[in-house]
């Protein structure tokens, strides 16, 4: 997958999330639907549901059936992926073995996933202090850094191209991984700023 395909992706996600809101509305009126039923439900709105069940269903006792809680856990995982693919190119980074354009590839790609991180954790920050009459500007906020980290994401593969290497391969592994953790976080968020 390349970064036109991750862009299309990203194209996809934000289509489906105006289209997926009304879903996650109807959960809010049924008290009695349980968590896992409640995370598989909002997960079905996410482009990659099956990635957003499994990785949300160790959060479940602190979701339950809060639309908020369940916001938070996918921007936290999110975060912990951006944080892990960040050391893993980081290490990459660093072998002898590199030739130059892959090694500047590579620092390059470390500079956007730490960006990444950077909005990813503003995002967190800001969700703790979504109560008030500022709630659509802090929700825009919101939006924005989360959208921001997934073309930092995006941007990453940039330097990889015309690169058939076993580098690119590896690398474009860690990153469309923490891009659906990333897009499933954007889908979630989305569908709280619409109920």
């Amino acid at each position: 997958m390349d970064s036109s395909t991750l862009s299309f992706l990203y194209f996809i996600a934000i289509s489906t999330l105006i289209c997926s809101s009304i879903a996650t509305r109807d959960l809010h009126k049924n008290s009695e639907i349980n968590t896992s039923e409640f995370i598989k439900t909002s997960c079905g709105t996410t482009l990659y549901p099956k990635l957003c069940i499994e990785t949300l269903s160790p959060y479940s006792n602190s979701i339950q059936t809060s639309p908020m809680e369940l916001a938070n856990s996918a921007l936290t995982v999110s975060l912990k992926g951006a944080k892990s693919t960040t050391t893993k190119i980081s290490k990459m980074s660093k072998e002898q073995n590199l030739g130059p354009e892959e090694a500047h590839a590579l620092m390059d790609c470390v500079e956007n996933m730490e960006d990444s991180v950077d909005d990813l954790q503003k995002s967190l920050l800001e969700m703790k202090n979504l109560n008030g009459p500022d709630f659509e500007e802090k929700m825009g906020n919101v939006m924005t850094w989360v959208s921001a980290a997934l073309t930092d994401e995006d941007t990453c593969m940039d330097g990889f191209e015309g690169n058939n290497g076993e580098v690119k391969a590896t690398i474009r592994t860690y990153i469309v991984n923490v891009a659906q953790l990333t897009s499933n976080a954007l889908a979630l968020t989305k569908n709280l700023s619409s109920s």
